[in-house]
């Protein structure tokens, strides 16, 4: 099973802990929740990541490119670290800048860091998805438009080959608690015409009310930016996991994502 579609579908199972033994300190308890829930660190402190995940994090993206970025041996330290608390967790990372110079090479690199996925923005250049690298997934981020016609072309995305998932930039932060029905159908327009699994950022405060709504659009994963302390990200991911364990309906009969990805011929 792809690590992404691993992490999504493991959320919504209820996860037993184990403390006994050299890989049961590996093991965390977890409650089934709405979405995974993913830690975004544009900044990086020695043992935050690891402190991400035992507040509940599900999976961690960090961020790379451009001028002031951390170095990737700087990821990889704490990548590390982190997996001897979770040897399992899903790890990302978001590309801001010089896309151009990515190859082959680069992405092995980037594999052997740790790292199972990437996020390129839409103006990346194509030929990335054509580069076969073994482990390395690919998630493209998915602007908003409001164009009738957006539905009908944003749906040829499921025309190309190594897509595993979208980040669905929608700015719905400051319209989810008076989302009316009539918006979140244009929302959920685009989002079918998608039909890759989704990520979506969100703030720490998001209320039950904004989760329902959140979720009529069709998310598998939400991603909380990191704070500038430790113990601020921990007890925002502990009222977020609160929070998505919550609104959790569970489907017996599903044990993937809401809207699959497309069918390959």
């Amino acid at each position: 099973m792809a690590k992404l579609q691993e992490m999504f579908t493991q959320a919504h199972r209820e996860q037993g802990g184990s403390g006994m033994g050299f890989l049961g300190r590996n093991k965390l308890a977890s409650k089934a929740h709405a979405a995974a829930l993913v830690v975004a660190f544009s900044q990086i402190t020695a043992g935050s990541a690891e402190a991400a995940l035992k507040a509940g994090a599900d999976g961690l993206l960090f961020r790379w490119g451009g001028k002031g970025s951390v170095s990737l041996e700087t990821i990889k330290e704490e990548i590390d670290a982190a997996k001897t608390v979770n040897h399992h967790v899903v790890i990302g990372l978001e590309i801001v800048a010089g896309w151009d110079k990515l190859d082959r090479d680069s992405l092995t690199h980037i594999k052997d860091l740790g790292i199972q996925y990437i996020i390129v923005p839409f103006n990346a250049p194509a030929r990335l998805l054509a580069l076969e690298t073994k482990d390395i997934e690919k998630v493209v981020v998915i602007p908003m438009r409001q164009d009738d016609f957006y539905p009908l072309y944003i749906r040829n995305l499921s025309a190309f080959d190594g897509i595993s998932g979208v980040v669905l930039d929608f700015g719905l932060n400051s319209a989810l608690g008076t989302m009316t029905i009539e918006q979140a159908l244009n929302y959920r327009a685009v989002r079918e015409a998608i039909r890759f699994p989704a990520f979506i950022h969100v703030t720490s405060n998001l209320t039950e009310n904004e989760a329902y709504a959140l979720l009529t659009v069709g998310i598998q994963a939400v991603v909380l930016a990191a704070s500038e302390t430790e113990e601020t990200t921990q007890t925002h991911i502990k009222v977020l996991r609160e929070v998505l364990e919550k609104v959790h309906q569970e489907d017996k009969d599903k044990d993937s994502p809401s809207v699959p990805s497309p069918a390959r011929k």
